[in-house]
């Protein structure tokens, strides 16, 4: 009675703990890396800045508009209309208002703008590169968590099957009608599988550890993952490597942004040699302003404001002669950032190339060792069970049980170990397409 309560109270805190478990799915995992990781926020602030950017070009078209006063005073001698020195002090107000905007400027606004934008877009781009490059490396670990926790239960069952056959043997013996000593190597064999199932409980939680770092959450003791239910459904694209390149390089954000950093280089050159043009600009003036002076009838305030205001308006026209080579140098130097920027395009279409090349042949590697595996699991299966009929029928020592027994193990160990890393190298493809 007492180890029934035992048993029925273990398994009433088993599923609280379950139940308490948040039982994590990859694209959550993924959703929280990208919510929590400090380079995406850091990059999403670089957008934040080069839209600002982008704006202000913009907002440079328009006229600016200032409002200016001043006040000054004056003290001390000075002529006055008869000719003769008396101490006189002086007051002044003025008040003005003035506006300008820019006519022409060899379009080095316009062409600042279109820079400004490609920046933008290149931000855009490295952002999604980030949170790719994260998607990638979340969903190795998840997969890891998935594959380890088969690999504990292959341990588990193990450990089952073996006590299932000590236990067997004791009530042979019970019977008398086995030696005790038979079932000694059943014992070593399950205090090894014992301790092969610690290690796979190690495994498993420092595997959940990484994942849990990874999103940056403060505990993982309670995280547990989802496996998903289309792992052996996951079916590799026919498509050869030049069709995946060829998909690729039209919207893979490594290759848009290397793209947009190569157009704001040429913009830059333009905007550069912007300079070397005329610019005109148109100005306007209103203003009007109070004059007051010691020992002189002076209008009042608002009678000289009224008589005071004056307007104007004003062109003014700046011809570049000669900057000291300034403007040149500058040109020179863009266009080496043209060269330099091409490199780097050319780069990102290598590596991409390089990269698509060795997933496809890993993702046929790791489906070839996955059917390979399946057959050697199925055959060890197979030797397993007669090797148990045998043992049983007594034409089989337990050394050649446990042999069959450890073979089948590793044949179920390595054909978990080829599935994940098969479905692991289809989601890379998925990624690069």
């Amino acid at each position: 009675m007492k180890t029934k309560i035992v048993i029925s109270l273990a398994a009433l805190l088993f599923s609280m703990y379950v139940s308490a478990q948040h039982v994590w799915t990859l694209q959550q995992c993924v959703d929280t890396a990208w919510a929590n990781n400090r380079n995406v926020k850091q990059q999403e602030l670089t957008r934040k800045i080069r839209k600002i950017n982008y704006e202000q070009a913009r907002l440079n078209l328009l006229p600016n508009l200032n409002a200016s006063a001043n006040q000054s005073w004056s003290f001390g001698r000075s002529l006055n209309v008869s000719n003769t020195y008396q101490n006189t002090n002086a007051a002044q107000t003025s008040f003005g208002i003035s506006s300008g905007i820019t006519l022409f400027d060899g379009l080095k606004m316009k062409y600042n703008i279109d820079a400004q934008k490609a920046n933008l877009l290149a931000s855009d781009a490295d952002l999604q590169k980030m949170k790719m490059d994260i998607a990638t490396n979340v969903t190795a670990g998840f997969l890891q968590i998935v594959l380890n926790k088969e690999l504990l239960q292959i341990a588990v069952d193990q450990v089952k099957l073996t006590t299932s056959k000590i236990k067997q043997q004791k009530e042979l013996v019970a019977a008398g009608k086995l030696a005790e000593g038979e079932i000694l190597n059943l014992v070593a064999q399950q205090a090894k599988e014992e301790m092969n199932r610690t290690n796979a409980e190690n495994t498993l939680k420092l595997s959940l550890l990484d994942l849990a770092q990874y999103l940056e959450l403060d505990h993982f003791e309670d995280l547990d993952v989802a496996i998903p239910d289309n792992i052996i459904d996951s079916e590799l694209s026919l498509l050869s490597p030049d069709a995946i390149f060829n998909s690729a390089i039209t919207h893979r954000p490594e290759i848009k942004s290397a793209e947009y950093k190569l157009e704001n280089s040429e913009l830059s050159v333009k905007t550069t040699e912007a300079d070397y043009y005329p610019s005109l600009s148109l100005g306007a003036q209103y203003g009007t302003g109070y004059y007051k002076l010691s020992n002189v009838p002076n209008n009042s305030f608002s009678k000289q404001l009224n008589d005071n205001m004056s307007a104007g308006l004003s062109l003014n026209l700046q011809v570049p002669i000669f900057n000291k080579f300034d403007v040149r140098n500058r040109v020179r130097s863009a266009i080496i950032g043209i060269k330099s920027s091409q490199l780097n395009l050319d780069n990102a279409k290598l590596e991409l190339k390089k990269t698509i090349q060795q997933s496809y042949y890993n993702a046929i590697s790791a489906k070839s060792r996955w059917e390979a595996a399946t057959k050697s699991e199925a055959a060890n299966r197979e030797a397993f069970r007669f090797a148990n009929e045998k043992y049983e029928a007594g034409r089989a020592t337990v050394y050649e049980l446990y042999q069959a027994k450890s073979n089948l193990t590793q044949a179920l160990s390595e054909e978990a170990q080829a599935k994940y890393e098969y479905f692991y190298r289809v989601k890379l493809l998925e990624y690069l397409k």
